[in-house]
């Protein structure tokens, strides 16, 4: 089979293959996360951008490349979420330019779309790191050129750029040490290497593919069925509302058993536990398969997996009790959020900050933020999202305070779209985020506050406690599934099996001659005595500190602490 020309038709199947394919893998991307936090998000992040992208080339009704071309790029764009997402935009983008004015698009046209994206790729990353996203762009980009020269094949080009990515890929861990060490490859740049191997295989009609998932490995299983387990009921939600009410977790050896009676066929163990629950996730090997599933009648799970081998595993929760807990909890945090506070003047700005809990948006608007935009390490909000922040502000001059690095690019892509007049402050944490509030001048300039509220960040060194969700060795440092880890400026610091002793170590690897103030902030898995507990154990030390508690309630972190 030889494609000499793409036309509207072919780049359509494209586009929806590779938003296919990146949705399939996303938890796969997710696990390839070096920090084994509960927040690993590059392939959710992805997929969901690139869907944003899909969903405005299939409102298009354009017969031309160039006009697709154009919406992929300004759907991606928008619906860039964290910093993976904004790079692949950023892809498109450079795509999009090279493709404006085409119908169809030749061998020549695609090799030169795919290196304009690498270029435009590049240009929006500061400090470009090889090892990552970008090197696996950049070579898949050589190799489209290189066989376009000798070739006319529009399926040839793709091949090729497919097989260097995926080649560029496998070497990622030889230009990153920390991955080496970890022992898995850069989850952007396998996000871009389904995207290829997506298109490859629509433009060459191999169908039977794109079904397909990629095989993790026994580790990889655990890690992805831990996260679709960790996804939350969504608190709006009425608890009557709650079709299927039971979370089953199942992990099934394949042929052994005294139940066994059937042979193992993926699509239709799939297809059966589909028509009895939903949040379905199968996933297998030869050996074992894994099963999450929400349901009414997790005995006929259980049963059923027992027609295929033994039962290794099983884990049942109810999710009504656990969903009253939430909305229980929701309606305290909203009486706390909707306490009176104190207005504060910020004249001609409006402020934005992004975080998670009613705590931490008391906290913020106590200081002046006018807006509170709903995310952070568990969901990075989308370009489109800070936009409309943005407006909703309904000021000319805004500040935007992303609290988290993942966010910087998707913020600033936002700023330069929006009507307004934006200025990002490039806070790090929601620590850096309540001091840079505290330099904030309403009748200074944008620019003037942008520089004063960056300037005393790096004097606040910034700790989070959490829960590691698998097993690695990391900086030397072997951590167990479900250790605690103290998380000091980006680097894991401490590590232990009691969540009082880890915080309380994290506290004092983060003192310094100079240190006055510690501030503790209490998450949904916090507890105030506690953090009563390891102030008296600091002050116990050094009785001249000052040390502030509030509640947070932010998720998957007990502790957000900050020392300055």
């Amino acid at each position: 089979m030889k494609v000499v020309t793409i036309t509207d038709k072919e780049f359509r199947k494209m586009i929806m293959a590779a938003s296919n394919r990146l949705n399939n893998n996303a938890e796969f991307i997710n696990s390839l996360n070096v920090f084994p936090v509960p927040d690993g998000d590059t392939g959710t992040n992805m997929s969901l951008s690139f869907a944003s992208g899909a969903q405005y080339v299939k409102e298009s009704t354009s017969t031309k490349i160039g006009e697709l071309s154009s919406a992929l790029a300004k759907g991606l764009l928008m619906g860039a979420r964290g910093n993976s997402g904004v790079i692949l935009s950023q892809v498109f983008r450079g795509f999009s330019k090279s493709t404006a004015k085409k119908q169809t698009l030749s061998a020549q046209d695609l090799a030169d779309a795919i290196s304009s994206g690498v270029e435009t790729a590049y240009k929006a990353v500061m400090k470009p790191t090889e090892g990552t996203i970008l090197t696996v762009a950049r070579k898949a980009a050589e190799a489209a050129r290189a066989r376009v020269k000798n070739s006319d094949d529009c399926i040839q080009v793709l091949s090729d750029t497919y097989e260097a990515a995926k080649k560029a890929l496998a070497q990622t861990p030889e230009q990153l040490p920390v991955l080496k060490e970890v022992g898995v490859v850069d989850s952007g740049g396998q996000g871009l290497t389904f995207v290829y191997e997506a298109f490859f295989d629509a433009l060459s009609g191999n169908e039977s593919v794109e079904a397909d998932k990629y095989q993790p490995s026994v580790q990889e299983m655990d890690e992805m069925v831990n996260a679709e387990h960790h996804k939350s009921v969504q608190s709006k939600l009425n608890t009557a509302d709650i079709k299927y009410g039971y979370c089953t977790e199942i992990m099934v050896r394949l042929g052994d058993g005294r139940l066994v009676d059937s042979k193992f066929d993926y699509d239709k163990f799939r297809e059966h536990l589909a028509e009895i629950g939903d949040s379905l996730l199968v996933i297998a090997d030869d050996e074992v398969v894994k099963v999450h599933v929400h349901t009414e009648h997790p005995g006929a799970v259980l049963s059923f997996g027992q027609k295929f081998g033994s039962l290794v595993k099983v884990k049942v929760d109810n999710m009504r009790l656990q969903h009253e807990t939430i909305l229980e909890k929701d309606d305290q945090q909203q009486e706390q959020a909707e306490e009176e506070i104190p207005e504060v003047d910020t004249g001609d700005y409006g402020i934005i900050s992004i975080s998670s809990g009613a705590g931490l948006a008391k906290m913020f608007k106590s200081l002046g933020v006018t807006e509170i935009l709903d995310g952070g390490q568990t969901m990075n909000p989308s370009t489109e999202d800070i936009v409309a922040a943005i407006k909703k502000t309904h000021k000319e001059k805004v500040l935007v305070l992303p609290n988290n690095k993942n966010i910087f690019m998707a913020a600033q892509q936002a700023a330069e779209v929006s009507d307004a007049s934006v200025g990002v402050v490039k806070t790090r944490s929601i620590s850096q985020g309540l001091t840079a509030m505290l330099s904030f001048d309403a009748s200074s300039d944008l620019t003037d506050n942008v520089e004063m509220m960056t300037e005393d960040l790096d004097t606040v060194i910034s700790g989070e406690v959490t829960q590691a969700i698998r097993d690695t060795t990391l900086d030397g440092q072997q951590i167990n599934k479900d250790d605690y880890m103290g998380i000091v400026d980006g680097d894991i610091s401490v590590t232990g099996k009691d969540l009082y002793q880890t915080t309380l170590s994290m506290v004092k690897t983060m003192l310094e001659d100079d240190s006055e103030i510690i501030t503790i902030i209490i998450g949904e898995d916090g507890d105030q005595a506690e953090a009563q507990k390891v102030k008296e154990a600091v002050l116990a030390d050094n009785d001249e500190l000052e040390i502030e508690i509030h509640e947070g309630d932010q998720p998957l972190y007990p502790y957000l602490i900050s020392v300055e």
